[in-house]
């Protein structure tokens, strides 16, 4: 080869690679059951956005499995996870973190599925958790991204925040359980373009202390929507627990605050905040997809 012809292979060589390097990095948008796409490296001179979101403290539990959990600190390391990659990713060009989710595997108190986390107060532990008396709260900013219909050609829900009761050991061996499941005392949902919130209160109010520990001594409450439309923009929510009290706030504006006897009454449980994509519908072919810019806790 002549030095002239050297010369040229080498020049095309390098504008092949600046090509490369330059190119940037596409995020396709699914529809269903996907595969997210390869996320390329990060390139000199191109925006990447990362969710603002600490999973020191958090596992997942996927549709898949039965069902597969994933606890710290193997989530920290979830965008080269193989078994996450599908429905726990982020999404680099808005900074979101996806869950996404459709019909499959579901927890033995359940029979839908979900990309959720789970809040673990001690990182790889379920076993210390939160009363209301000592308080807790969540704040999240996050939007629901994409959503199946149902055979109306109405949208699916899906639970998209959750306040989760457990009994303490004494507690499941005092009333002969089998596990530590208390119900949930808080349900929010993406219903139709709106927040809905749903509580727990109890069937009979006269009930001793050892009665309510029993899930069927609760029922559900007639629910409560937000007044604001969020349909598939970006929301803030924000759960504050107390003693005796729950309040929820949509976008620093709107709130909703319970302290009924129900409340007060719950403060036997322990509980833990759970956050992600719950998606209430087991139809064929039902997706679901929530994005999170940011949650703390």
């Amino acid at each position: 080869m002549t030095s002239k012809n050297a010369f040229f292979a080498l020049l095309s060589g390098f504008c092949l690679l600046f090509s490369v390097a330059c190119k940037r990095q596409k995020i396709v948008k699914p529809t269903g059951e996907w595969n997210p796409p390869e996320v390329d490296t990060p390139v000199e001179g191109v925006d990447y956005f990362l969710p603002h979101i600490d999973l020191s403290h958090w596992k997942v539990t996927l549709p898949i499995g039965n069902p597969t959990e994933v606890e710290p600190p193997e989530i920290l390391d979830y965008a080269n996870n193989p078994v996450l990659k599908e429905f726990m990713y982020n999404d680099s060009t808005d900074g979101s973190l996806v869950f996404y989710t459709y019909p499959g595997a579901s927890t033995t108190n359940s029979s839908y599925s979900r990309t959720e986390l789970r809040e673990q107060m001690v990182p790889g532990s379920n076993s210390t958790n939160w009363t209301f008396a000592q308080g807790g709260r969540m704040k999240g900013r996050l939007k629901l991204d994409a959503i199946s219909n149902d055979a109306s050609g109405k949208p699916h829900r899906t639970i998209i925040m959750q306040i989760h009761g457990r009994l303490t050991n004494a507690q499941r061996d005092m009333i002969g359980a089998i596990d530590n499941n208390a119900p949930p005392i808080l349900k929010i949902y993406w219903d139709k373009g709106k927040v809905r919130v749903k509580t727990k209160v109890l069937k009979n109010p006269d009930a001793s202390d050892t009665e309510i520990l029993h899930t069927d001594a609760w029922g559900d409450d007639d629910g409560f929507n937000f007044s604001e439309v969020v349909n598939n923009e970006p929301f803030t929510l924000e759960i504050i627990a107390s003693d005796g009290r729950l309040e929820v706030i949509l976008n620093d504006s709107e709130s909703v605050v319970y302290d009924d006897l129900s409340i007060q009454r719950w403060g036997v449980f322990e509980n833990y905040f759970k956050a992600g994509n719950y998606l209430q519908t087991k139809d064929a072919g039902a997706f679901a997809r929530v994005k999170y810019y940011e949650l703390e806790v």
